[in-house]
């Protein structure tokens, strides 16, 4: 019995060994060219306090993040595009809804390959916001800072890629071209963005780095890296221009998020209105946003 039960057990793997021995291979599809996928984001984030002897303000914020990838590969060419709209609003009890979030983003890559993890690159890079944004002095006086197409930047310009994976890619320029357009008349009289007061557009010519990388901090946690730098030859090219974003998703199931987002954007040619000693004077500062909040995440 033992016997008879070897011997067919030796059959087994030796039909089994024989089937993939001869199984044919399949031929890889060389007709699927593009490669689409994103993720819808719905983010909130509440407090609320009553009778709480440690104080506290109630609050409530809502944000939704449309985060797109349409990929195009062909042989040697490769053609990746990006597109992130982004917008939030937040309410404090006294203050009213408030924006915490407004970016339109699109960035294209096209590539041509020159060896294993390197391409020649022509790259354009386009960003604004829908709706105005305010700096507030207190609950009653605000003053405009920005609205739609005011600021917008086009960037785009020849250059050379190091691409190890769609994970982790780094893009040079060093002849880009940048157009700033502030269309809004009341920010354009002042010159804000940099733009000679009464204008509402600045050309800008210089060198281009725009760097993406993402990996895994744990099991089903996700930092991702994005930077982008630009230095214009024409004026003051040691004034370079720096915008970070970091953010962290943390999967708790296929649908639930919790997700950490910090930006921080250097930007020599934008000032921001200080208000000091009741004189409103404008300054290059330091700009930090942050976003946290659990939420419902759909990805495709």
């Amino acid at each position: 019995m033992k016997k008879t039960l070897l011997l067919a057990f030796i059959g087994c793997l030796s039909a089994a060994g024989y089937a993939q021995t001869t199984t044919p291979v399949t031929p890889k599809d060389t007709t699927h060219l593009w490669t689409i996928h994103g993720q819808n984001t719905l983010l909130i984030n509440q407090s609320s306090f009553s009778n709480w002897a440690a104080g506290g303000q109630n609050s409530l914020a809502a944000n939704i993040v449309l985060d797109y990838d349409f990929d195009y590969k062909k042989d040697k060419w490769s053609w990746d595009n990006k597109v992130i709209f982004g917008y939030g609003l937040s309410k404090q009890n006294g203050l009213g809804w408030r924006k915490n979030d407004d970016r339109a983003i699109l960035n294209s890559l096209l590539g041509y390959q020159a060896a294993k993890y390197w391409l020649y690159t022509f790259y354009a890079n386009f960003q604004t916001q829908f709706s105005n944004g305010y700096t507030y002095d207190d609950a009653n006086h605000r003053t405009l800072i920005s609205a739609p197409f005011a600021p917008a930047y086009l960037t785009f310009g020849p250059g050379f890629a190091y691409k190890r994976s769609d994970n982790f890619r780094i893009n040079f320029s060093p002849a880009a071209i940048r157009l700033t357009f502030v269309q809004n008349d009341s920010l354009s009289n002042i010159g804000s963005y940099g733009v000679t007061p009464g204008n509402k557009s600045l050309l800008e010519f210089g060198a281009s780095l725009d760097a993406y990388y993402k990996f895994n901090l744990a099991q089903n946690i996700t930092f991702e890296n994005i930077l982008k730098l630009y230095s214009n030859y024409l004026d003051k090219p040691q004034n370079v221009y720096m915008d970070y974003a970091g953010n962290i998703f943390m999967k708790v199931n296929k649908l639930v998020t919790v997700n950490l987002g910090v930006e921080l954007i250097s930007d020599p040619e934008a000032k921001i209105p200080v208000l000091s000693n009741g004189v409103t004077e404008y300054h290059s500062l330091l700009q930090v946003k942050e976003i946290f909040g659990v939420g419902l995440t759909y990805k495709f």
